[in-house]
């Protein structure tokens, strides 16, 4: 018993300790930092959520002509300015930590763009990210002088790529390509693809057959210039797949098969009833492992047929065990004896009739092997 307490009130301890150390931290807020026109991005973003949920917040209802003349005051207004300060950069998810260090940044200046410049630079993201801070370019331009980006402005990088810091102040502008394209400007197919059509404006590059080892001049096996390992190059139909199961020595071990896939093979494991196969299932060996032999071209588990024919000696013992006991019970009662002997003539009869007019069935055989042994034992 004083165990128990002692081990209680230790217990008790490390629970009041891991309390007091870690109860009243909260979880780590959102502190990434971010790129620094994201995070312009980001704080404008965060004042129009604010300008959207200070829209009606004072007038619903009522005298239209009054709500119009007072709502109209109330847009510009220094009220509605604080309301949208005190819960700026709230919402934000991630970079909250940025958005705070802007808005004591930028706050002198956003507040002489809501007091005087508001009607004449309406889009406050070019206001504040673009021409007052630049830390932003205007969309498809880069660089510190927000240069075009290549193809500026309906064909940028041939419509294959995208530009390096579009729409920042960083990166060089160069054209990073999609997949399968290549080029300063994403004019060109990359290896292992091939030109399926070009015109002055655009170019469509599509991947080559799987059986060509670099690049292609047309789609399938016969617009490959040299063929892969495993595959072999025809006049006629270009590149054909070797069949490496067909060889007279298979690749795989004596216990697996092989099956041929496209530019290769497979082993596969043969069946556990094989010593050597040419395929799967026990119908598929070459000589049956130990434990097993053949019947029926199939390996066979010994042992379950010995299985079989003791579950055949078990129910004839058990037919012969129940038709004694009604000869016993026959000299004692005579009608007793008839209705056993009736019960079991059909225990017999279905029993048979499920062994031997039913398809054969493992599960079936099963079944009623089963049922016999319980009546044997």
């Amino acid at each position: 018993m004083l165990r128990w307490f002692l081990f209680g009130w230790v217990v008790f301890n490390i629970t009041s300790v891991l309390i007091v150390a870690f109860g009243d931290l909260e979880p780590p807020s959102n502190s990434s930092k971010l790129p620094p026109c994201k995070a312009c991005k980001t704080f404008v973003e965060s004042f129009k959520k604010g300008l959207e949920r200070t829209s009606k917040f004072k007038f619903e209802g009522g005298d239209t002509a009054w709500e119009e003349e007072k709502l109209g005051s109330y847009a510009t207004s220094e009220i509605r300015f604080v309301e949208i300060q005190e819960k700026l950069c709230s919402e934000v998810r991630d970079g909250k930590e940025s958005c705070y260090n802007l808005l004591e940044e930028y706050d002198e200046t956003l507040e002489d763009w809501w007091f005087n410049k508001q009607t004449e630079e309406p889009d406050l993201y070019k206001y504040l990210c673009i021409d007052s801070f630049k830390v932003c370019c205007k969309d498809l331009h880069f660089g510190k002088d927000c240069l075009p980006c290549p193809g500026y402005p309906d064909n940028i990088c041939h419509k294959n790529g995208r530009c390096k810091g579009a729409g920042t102040r960083k990166g060089d502008g160069k054209c990073f390509c999609d997949k399968g394209y290549a080029g300063h400007y994403c004019d060109k197919c990359d290896k292992s693809f091939y030109v399926s059509y070009k015109d002055d404006r655009k170019i469509l590059c599509s991947e080559c057959h799987l059986s060509c080892d670099g690049s292609c001049t047309k789609a399938g096996p016969t617009g490959c210039e040299k063929c892969k390992s495993g595959w072999l190059m025809d006049k006629e139909k270009g590149c054909l797949d070797v069949n490496e199961c067909a060889a007279s020595k298979s690749p795989c071990t004596p216990l697996q098969f092989c099956v041929n896939k496209e530019g290769g093979y497979r082993c596969l494991d043969c069946d556990k009833a094989c010593a050597g196969c040419s395929g799967d299932g026990p119908d598929m060996c070459v000589h049956c492992a130990s434990g097993y032999y053949k019947k029926d071209n199939m390996c066979t588990d010994a042992s379950e047929e010995y299985r079989k024919s003791y579950v055949v000696i078990a129910r004839y013992l058990t037919y012969l065990g129940l038709c004694v006991t009604t000869c016993i019970i026959l000299h004692k009662n005579t009608y007793l004896a008839a209705i056993i002997g009736f019960c079991v003539a059909v225990y017999i009869t279905v029993s048979e009739y499920m062994l031997n007019s039913v398809p054969k069935s493992r599960d079936v055989e099963n079944q009623v092997a089963e049922q016999v042994l319980k009546a044997f034992n």
